[in-house]
């Protein structure tokens, strides 16, 4: 048994009609203008033949059986108006072909009839598709009635999941009108129309809003009973990245309210243009946030460098799709401890700028495997810009911390002897070829080991969401805002220089907990609200960790061309101070002797105030325990 497909039936349904149409067309013209039913002769049949040919012919070739008909827009309507209007021209000719003396007027009833009988039966088909299937939807809101929030709606009703019950939107000119047959309300009436609208979800459509007045558009909507969702970003729709309807959760920058400042194409290019770009650690989250950036800004080839073999290929796989013709990559395992392989790399491709991203960084697992952080951290940037030096790289950026300052961890302490170690390295080879600077920023959203990917997991699994401290404060930034920032503040670099970015105000991370429990539909469980959905822990600080974070040693902090990016005066220690210090470290790392790396941490002159009395070291406190149970036993 033959089986057609459904589209092809369809299509013949729709070619089918168009002939009885047609054919119905011309004999209702006839009856119209000469006013009898009796009409039809011999003679006219070879007009009516032509044209029946001939219009199924201009229907085919318009297309008006590739169109899906559910899914007509105005443009397939004309299509339609187009088609019929040269149907009524080879009318006419055929009547003056054949001189069957048929009434001159004929041909413009025909225009009519038949664009009434083909368009009408398109349209009725259309609008049955068009009507909402309320049944089993999920009741929703638009926030932002202008053009955006049109075109969600329309998509919107081409699918069964949601029922668009109205639109908010702030223009007070446009309140109380149907927009597409949608009420537009003011905001304040939220309230009361969620209640009896029975909304759950609302869906800002607000993709060219400046960063500010949606943060205060989201501030005012956490109040609300309703998790609110977003379209993606202006610029992603236009460069056809997301599409309107690829709804998701609001985002966290949008919680800052940092308008982005306009970037410096001159300090892009200084350092990048044309340049063999080196990073390493490019499968982090800043790593590869810096590679997606450096590939926009011509290169003429981007080195990358990761020690986890996955990582590497996660971000290679995702940089060949976007990567511009005539811009060449290289993905290389390796680690930056190792000071021959990178010497290698660096003068077998020419390398002249370096950003220099690998770091561990995450605070109670360094102060947990204290000597592997010391390893990669301090004698991992040291040997990498050893290898600069002696390779003539041009530029090396370090990639810094704000828990360098004044660290009560151990991750923080290593991070700032990491950038005291690039200030001696600059006094020591002054003006002798390559620029080192580094450049100190706080947490980056969505990065490993951010609080918010955290949040996010435990709010969808109901809960409870913890945060160590009720009042623990954090700055933060987006990690494409750090990256465009730190890929400009290499250029500015004269030797030695420690760049720290503007992170905004500061922000508490239990009141960010809370915006996004309400912002995701749910209502924060406490003493105040008993009946609420989730519940808030707090678990305590763990090791190393601080309530406060900062961002400068001290006062002496100057501008630059660059309002988000300042320079910092940080004390330093000579090369020769740092280099003693180093080769102690080394030798006590060797021994496995934490508390000796403690004590020469603590001799450098970095800040560092530990919270705890002893380290926390997982294996060294495992040995010690073996030790002391040994020592017990021979008594």
């Amino acid at each position: 048994m033959i089986r057609i497909n459904q589209r092809i039936l369809k299509q013949i349904v729709l070619l089918v009609s168009d002939t009885f149409f047609i054919i119905g067309a011309i004999y209702l013209s006839l009856v119209i203008r000469l006013g009898e039913f009796n009409t039809v002769h011999a003679e006219d049949y070879p007009a009516y033949l032509i044209t029946l040919i001939f219009t199924i012919l201009v229907f085919l070739r318009v297309g008006l059986y590739r169109s899906i008909v559910r899914y007509m827009g105005y443009t397939a309507f004309f299509t339609v108006l187009k088609a019929v209007s040269i149907s009524s021209l080879i009318l006419a000719a055929s009547i003056m072909l054949t001189k069957n003396g048929m009434p001159r007027s004929i041909p413009f009833i025909y225009l009519g009839l038949l664009l009434f009988f083909v368009g009408g039966a398109r349209f009725v088909i259309w609008f049955h598709y068009q009507k909402p299937k309320h049944k089993g939807r999920e009741n929703v809101a638009i926030y932002g009635a202008g053009m955006a929030g049109r075109q969600l709606l329309t998509s919107l009703k081409q699918g069964d999941q949601y029922n668009v019950k109205f639109f908010l939107d702030d223009n007070k000119e446009i309140k109380g009108c149907l927009v597409d047959g949608v009420m537009v309300y003011r905001p304040h009436h939220l309230k009361e129309l969620i209640k009896s609208q029975g909304i759950s979800q609302l869906f800002l459509a607000l993709p060219s809003v400046a960063a500010r007045r949606r943060k205060d558009i989201i501030k005012n909507l956490e109040e609300y009973p309703v998790y609110v969702k977003t379209i993606p970003g202006l610029s992603d729709i236009i460069s056809g990245r997301a599409k309107i309807e690829e709804l998701k959760e609001v985002d966290i920058d949008d919680l800052l309210g940092r308008d982005c400042v306009s970037p410096d194409n001159k300090l892009f290019d200084k350092c990048i243009k044309n340049k063999v770009v080196f990073v390493s650690g490019a499968g982090g989250s800043i790593g590869s946030e810096l590679c997606r950036q450096i590939i926009e800004h011509a290169p003429a080839h981007l080195i990358l460098l990761e020690l986890s073999e996955f990582a590497l290929y996660a971000i290679e796989q995702e940089l060949k799709k976007i990567l511009p013709e005539g811009i060449q990559m290289t993905a290389l395992l390796g680690s930056v401890q190792d000071q021959k392989r990178l010497q290698s790399i660096f003068t077998v491709y020419g390398v002249q700028t370096i950003y220099h991203a690998a770091a561990y960084k995450h605070v109670p697992i360094v102060e947990e495997n204290i000597v592997e952080g010391i390893r990669n951290n301090i004698f991992g940037t040291y040997r990498a810009a050893e290898a600069a030096f002696a390779s003539g790289v041009e530029t090396f950026v370090l990639i810094s911390t704000d828990k360098a300052v004044r660290p009560t961890n151990v991750m923080g302490t290593t991070k700032r002897f990491a950038e005291m170690v690039l200030q001696a390295l600059a006094d020591k080879h002054a003006n002798q070829g390559t620029r080192f600077c580094m450049v100190r920023f706080g947490n980056v959203l969505g990065s490993s080991g951010s609080v918010v990917p955290l949040f996010k997991k435990q709010i969808k699994q109901g809960g409870p969401v913890t945060v160590t401290h009720p009042d623990i404060v954090r700055y933060f930034m987006t990690i494409p805002e750090a990256a465009q920032l730190v890929l400009q503040a290499g250029s500015l670099g004269q030797g030695g220089d420690v760049f720290v970015l503007d992170m905004g105000e500061p922000v508490k991370i239990a009141d960010l907990a809370r915006k996004m429990i309400r912002l995701s539909g749910y209502e924060v469980k406490d003493e105040a609200n008993p009946d609420g959905d989730i519940e808030l822990i707090y678990t305590g600080l763990r090791p190393g960790e601080k309530l406060y974070e900062e961002l400068l040693i001290g006062d002496n902090v100057t501008g630059t061309q660059h309002p988000r990016i300042m320079r910092a005066e940080e004390n330093m220690l000579s090369f020769e101070v740092i280099n003693k210090k180093m080769a102690l470290l080394d030798e006590a790392c060797n021994d496995f002797n934490i508390a000796w790396v403690r004590e020469i941490l603590l001799d450098s002159e970095t800040g560092y105030v530990p919270d705890k009395e002893q380290p926390v070291d997982l294996l060294w406190c495992e040995l010690k325990k073996q030790e002391n149970n040994v020592i017990k036993a021979q008594f």
